[in-house]
């Protein structure tokens, strides 16, 4: 019989992944060149490459939690946001997208191992369930504004559908 741990850890990996709730976030990314992730739209605040960048940022800020480190907090928020709007070149931003979606497998990694109500070390009153649900939870939110963004550019659906499979 699997314990109430390992189901919510299975339910951690679906959100982290993107199963179900939409595409997978990694079949929603690596389709996009660097052209299109630093496109601006006038009616969003920011690029593609911006929003992963930010993505990036807070996920591995909290993985260092979960690994029991104590990253430092920025001081405004901003700090999370890239100034430049567009990647340097192809081959920086396919490392920013590769960078990003091993930080989900490791994110996933933690969901599958962990226990999950283990209070963190440097972030009172959490534990690395609520963290891992934070990170699935904002990763999907921003997925959804560069899936806008896409369509937006007429660069959705990505090859193989838009649709969770």
């Amino acid at each position: 019989m699997l314990d109430s741990n390992h189901l919510f850890g299975q339910a951690l990996v679906k959100s982290l992944v993107g199963e179900r709730g939409h595409i997978r976030i990694a079949r929603a990314l690596p389709d996009i060149d660097a052209e299109l992730a630093g496109r601006i739209h006038q009616a969003m605040p920011y690029s593609i490459y911006q929003l992963l960048k930010h993505m990036h940022y807070w996920q591995h800020f909290m993985l260092e939690h979960l690994e029991g480190r104590k990253p430092q907090l920025p001081a405004n928020v901003m700090e999370s946001w890239p100034e430049e709007t567009a990647p340097q070149d192809e081959l920086s931003w396919q490392a920013d997208i590769q960078a990003f979606l091993d930080g989900v497998d490791q994110a996933v990694a933690i969901a599958e191992t962990a226990q999950l109500d283990e209070p963190l070390l440097y972030f009172p009153g959490e534990t690395k369930a609520g963290l891992l649900r934070n990170i699935a939870s904002h990763n999907s939110y921003h997925l959804g504004e560069i899936v806008l963004l896409r369509r937006f550019y007429g660069a959705w659906p990505p090859p193989g559908g838009g649709f969770p499979a």
